[in-house]
């Protein structure tokens, strides 16, 4: 029962980076491919209806964590509570940005949210992939489960390092180009005219920076985590998500020149999902390592709540889910098709 719901938790996280990084990815590039107001509503637009939706899947993440894993729940919050906290922040000015930036019609008023909201959706990007590089490479849990990690001591990693280090640092890049490039697919698939054909040139031209990236936190990964290896070399059908990954990743560049678009967004799904998953594969059963005692890691089964619980949550959840999967269905069929150049 534990690791169905370590399952889902991941399914959850992956649903969250795909439908919110493309909004992310979105807001990081508008600045480029957008050069009139006109150009930059449309691509508010493309996101409009559905970018504080698509956090709820962050929030069910959470929620998820909190409920089946409370142990690990109480150490990561209260170990990464300076980051959580700069996330959170992000997130409210990315928000008030995408609302407040149409109040008034001013010189600077709207520059400055566009600024803003650019920079929080890069942060966040990278924030996230920061997070994601501390999970892989474990923290210094004690014997209590709990830990504290600075925001960065020398980038050297080791036992002694903080949240940022030169692996976490090399994940965060990974991410924000990932992202980018999800989102820029995401604004060519939405419009037409100069900001179609810019962001595929964003696509494209990122492809490669992406690619590069993606072997390096690779090689990096197995470096800094050995328990990845002995995943795979164990369990040598987990091998499928790490292909599945490269296929969305050679399908975004094959496809990318086909003007609808539609098939190289999904391959950059694809290849998110098969990126996190072939995390979550290769870290199992630890859900927060210990990159000191192996024996103080957090596990699933040593920071999951009681079966039972597990259990009577799994019969609320799955109704939960149908029904959040059911709206997400019929809003995004709702505001299906491309945007107008002059949307608001």
């Amino acid at each position: 029962m534990a690791t169905l719901w370590f399952s889902l938790v991941a399914v959850m996280l992956a649903l969250y980076v795909v439908l919110d990084g493309f909004d992310l990815g979105a807001g990081v590039i508008h600045l480029f491919v957008a050069r009139t107001e006109a150009e930059r509503r449309a691509v508010l637009a493309s996101i409009g209806p559905v970018w504080d939706g698509n956090e709820v899947w962050l929030i069910a993440g959470g929620g998820t964590l909190y409920f089946a894993f409370p142990a690990l729940y109480a150490s990561s919050f209260s170990g990464f509570y300076l980051p959580l906290m700069m996330v959170l922040w992000l997130l409210i000015l990315r928000g008030i940005a995408i609302e407040f930036r149409n109040h008034l019609q001013s010189p600077v008023w709207q520059p400055l949210w566009d600024t803003v909201f650019a920079a929080a959706s890069g942060l966040l990007a990278i924030f996230f992939g920061a997070a994601l590089g501390n999970v892989v490479r474990g923290v210094p849990l004690d014997r209590s489960g709990e830990f504290f990690l600075p925001l960065w001591t020398d980038f050297a990693g080791g036992k002694d390092t903080g949240i940022l280090d030169w692996y976490t640092l090399l994940i965060a890049v990974a991410a924000l180009m990932a992202l980018t490039v999800h989102g820029a697919l995401w604004v060519a698939l939405k419009t037409d005219g100069e900001v179609h054909n810019r962001a595929r040139l964003v696509a494209k031209r990122l492809w490669w920076a992406l690619a590069a990236s993606v072997a390096a936190i690779t090689l990096a990964s197995f470096h800094v985590q050995p328990h990845l290896q002995s995943s795979f070399t164990e369990r040598p059908w987990g091998f499928l998500f790490p292909l599945i990954a490269l296929a969305g990743l050679v399908g975004m560049r094959i496809r990318g020149g086909h003007r609808e678009g539609l098939d190289a967004f999904l391959c950059s799904c694809v290849f998110l999902i098969g990126m996190l998953v072939s995390a979550a594969f290769g870290l199992y059963p630890y859900v927060l390592p210990s990159n000191g005692d192996p024996a103080t890691s957090l596990t699933v089964a040593n920071s999951a709540a009681a079966p039972y619980g597990l259990r009577i949550g799994l019969y609320w959840f799955i109704p939960g889910v149908l029904l959040t999967a059911s709206y997400f269905v019929y809003t995004y069929r709702s505001f299906a098709g491309k945007v107008s150049s002059g949307a608001a």
